[in-house]
């Protein structure tokens, strides 16, 4: 089901026109390849499930556990028992966590307003568990806090033992309880929500970058906070708002980064848009909404994340094709008639790494889009891992309209002049 969440999502990214004229990508995993995966969206006002996939089974949260370390902190704040302008000291626990970290020796001491930038930001390990200490007394027993707030929360399925989220095989939450978390968070301290929507920070007289992608690449999206162990693979709980109203999606067990934020994107965008057709009437779902196949996506740059380094098999690589590309037809449903002023124009709108995803990529656009390319021929171009799904025939302003809309529908579309394949 997750191969489904790509094809929405080219369009989006300069890369994905690198893709459509024939540049190959690594494959990506469909969800049975990826046992680590599970996602939740939720209408953030209402608390509805919009989306779920694996929602309630045990997985590792990784560094999205500094969400309750935070929501804990801005619990503190609101109810006075501490300020921004406090100390926080490190202990040489605190000092002696793993990367990634502010790197403080023990004695040494930053701000309340230091550290949940530091969480939030940078993901740093010895940050919370500086925070956990001064707050709990002690990181276990802080631990043991965090786990019956998140009880009372509604986190049925949720267990900390740690501040940080580094590696232990007992800390164990699930999809929607970390939406559940997500949602408490802004609904009961918005007054400090602003935090997780930063893109750096200063301390010290350095700028210390994050690694949230999306505060850059997706108009609404404002946080939260990204994870990231070999147990757990690549999380993320993000949310956004569009047209007044705010969703929160959690994306746990991606592959890599760019494949986690690339579902995230897929998941929230959808998820608008399936918000907005029941507006209208529509009944339908995000489910009933994405792609099922589609075996890669865009290149995206690598992230370093807690426990992350750089990504690597993510370069674009051109496709071996010296001979010109071979038209094949493809199933009967594609044989459309000829339009009387048959044109030499094409429309791109994806390129795979099987014939067979080729043509169910041409299904999925001809039974979205039938209108605009009633006219067109589909046809599966290429070889060796390289296809092109395209609808030939089409006269200039045919392929020019017929482009327009498809990508008007989130979806990947490239107009193809004469003599271009």
């Amino acid at each position: 089901m997750f191969a489904k969440l790509r094809s929405a999502r080219l369009a989006l990214t300069g890369l994905a026109s690198a893709l459509l004229f024939g540049l190959a990508a690594p494959a990506m995993a469909s969800p049975q390849a990826e046992p680590k995966y599970a996602a939740i969206v939720i209408d953030a006002n209402s608390g509805e499930m919009l989306y779920d996939n694996r929602a309630d089974s045990p997985r590792y949260p990784a560094s999205i556990t500094k969400v309750m370390t935070l929501y804990l902190a801005f619990e503190a704040l609101a109810e006075g028992r501490i300020k921004l302008t406090d100390r926080v000291p490190f202990s040489s626990h605190a000092a002696n966590q793993a990367p990634t970290k502010l790197g403080l020796r023990a004695g040494d001491s930053i701000t309340v307003d230091e550290a949940i930038r530091a969480m939030s930001v940078k993901s740093a390990n010895d940050a919370a568990v500086a925070m956990a200490e001064k707050l709990g007394g002690s990181e276990t027993r802080f631990a043991a806090l965090m786990t019956l707030r998140g009880q009372e929360l509604g986190m049925r399925n949720t267990r900390f033992v740690n501040a940080s989220g580094l590696p232990d095989s007992r800390q164990i939450s699930t999809a929607r309880d970390i939406a559940i978390l997500s949602r408490a968070t802004m609904r009961d301290f918005p007054q400090y929500y602003s935090y997780f929507a930063l893109k750096s920070f200063s301390f010290r007289g350095n700028t210390i970058p994050g690694h949230k992608r999306l505060l850059d690449s997706m108009p609404g999206f404002d946080g939260l906070k990204t994870g990231y162990t070999n147990a757990s693979g690549f999380n993320l709980a993000g949310s956004a708002v569009r047209d007044g109203r705010r969703l929160i999606a959690v994306v746990l067990g991606g592959p890599s980064a760019a494949w986690r934020d690339n579902n995230m994107e897929d998941l929230l965008s959808t998820g608008f848009d399936v918000l907005r057709r029941r507006s209208h009437g529509d009944r339908t779902t995000i489910a009933a909404n994405l792609y099922e196949d589609d075996p890669r996506g865009p290149i995206m740059r690598p992230s370093v994340e807690q426990g992350d380094g750089e990504q690597s098999g993510l370069s674009i690589v051109l496709t071996d094709n010296p001979a010109p590309p071979r038209a094949t037809k493809v199933s009967p449903s594609f044989k459309a008639a000829k339009a009387k002023n048959r044109g030499e124009w094409s429309v791109q709108v994806g390129a795979f790494k099987s014939r067979g995803l080729a043509s169910k990529q041409l299904d999925h656009v001809r039974g979205r889009f039938a209108r605009v390319v009633a006219d067109a021929e589909g046809a599966v171009v290429g070889a060796r891992g390289s296809f092109k799904a395209q609808f030939q025939g089409l006269t200039a302003e045919a392929a020019r309209s017929a482009c327009a809309a498809i990508s008007a529908k989130r979806q990947p579309c490239m107009i193809l002049a004469p003599g271009r394949g």
